[in-house]
């Protein structure tokens, strides 16, 4: 059973600085191997809208609105990934969701607060 769960969120001042984790919990290590993409994702409301991706091979994707300031990354030994963000903005406020994908089959992490306000 996939599980994803995610920490790091929380208050900070715009200008600020989180970094978000997304643990593969309760899987071995050749399990979390076998995935085509871990990512990002963030919903303000009804929606839902991709922020980074990463590769088994370690390639990445970013959304326009984030480039230059996050930076996506994993650490396959920790069964990790990680999303470092920089200079956030009001408009970076959102529950942020950690997403599998193996194949056609997509998990969701429970989603972590991010709030950027003075």
């Amino acid at each position: 059973q996939v599980h994803l769960v995610e920490s790091g969120g929380g208050l900070v001042q715009p200008g600020g600085s989180l970094r978000l984790s997304c643990l593969g919990s309760r899987m071995i290590l050749s399990t979390f191997l076998q995935m085509d993409n871990m990512g990002w994702y963030r919903q303000v409301g009804n929606q839902r809208e991709l922020v980074a991706t990463i590769t088994s091979g370690g390639d990445t994707n970013y959304a326009d609105s984030v480039k230059g300031r996050f930076t996506i990354s994993k650490n396959n030994s920790r069964k990790t990934v990680y999303l470092q963000m920089n200079n956030l903005k009001p408009e970076d406020t959102a529950v942020y969701y950690c997403r599998r994908q193996v194949g056609s089959d997509i998990f969701w992490g429970q989603g972590t607060q991010v709030t950027v306000s003075s």
